[in-house]
């Protein structure tokens, strides 16, 4: 079987991206790797071995269009309504918390974030099958 280990992203300013992350899931630099043309960073916790990649090209001064084809990410939290207040007091700028319950059946609790690139994360309460 697969074991998925990272996902990447491109981003343009390395310091906010990393200020992102840390702030809004406690990510941290696992690894930097410099090279000639770009920069890879990874980024973790101690709540999972995934890890995000954000490449780092070098040369890059617009945003990058992250055109129809991309979702989102998504990470569990226990304590969703502290976490969204923890987020709206931070500045990160949250959308409101939705309670996804089609047909009377509650399948989701969870609310958007977007990263300084505009990457969206999805922020889901830990219960179901997010448990």
């Amino acid at each position: 079987m697969a074991k998925m280990i990272h996902s990447m992203i491109r981003v343009l300013d390395e310091a906010k991206a990393c200020a992102f992350y840390r702030t809004a899931f406690g990510l941290e630099v696992a690894e930097r790797l410099d090279f000639p043309e770009f920069t890879l960073v990874y980024l973790s916790n101690a709540e999972t071995g995934f890890e995000l990649e954000l490449t780092v090209n070098k040369g890059q001064t617009t945003p990058y269009d992250l055109g129809n084809g991309y979702g989102h990410l998504a990470v569990s939290v226990a304590d969703l309504d502290a976490e969204h207040a923890r987020f709206e007091a931070a500045g990160l700028a949250p959308r409101k918390i939705v309670e996804f319950a089609p047909a009377g059946t509650r399948i989701a609790r969870f609310f958007f974030v977007a990263d300084p690139d505009g990457y969206q994360i999805e922020v889901l309460e830990r219960s179901g099958r997010f448990g």
